[in-house]
């Protein structure tokens, strides 16, 4: 398996694209308008979130998503 990293802009684009399909406008709005770059502790969070999982467990549950969402 090779790894692509995307640039960061890819990235924000890629989710803003997610946001705006699934999303309503004004919730994507709202969303973006509560974001506040350079707060709350990353790491942390993703520690918690994250807690117990390892990379092939998220890939599995990434491709697990990716297959209910092709058969919406």
């Amino acid at each position: 398996m090779s790894i692509v990293v995307e640039t960061e802009q890819e990235t924000v684009q890629e989710g803003l694209d997610v946001l705006t399909k699934n999303l309503p406008p004004s919730k994507v709005a709202r969303l973006l308008s509560i974001w506040r770059v350079g707060r709350g502790d990353y790491t942390a969070d993703r520690r918690k979130l994250f807690a117990g999982e390892t990379v092939t467990s998220l890939f599995a549950k990434a491709r697990a998503h990716e297959k209910r969402s092709r058969k919406r």
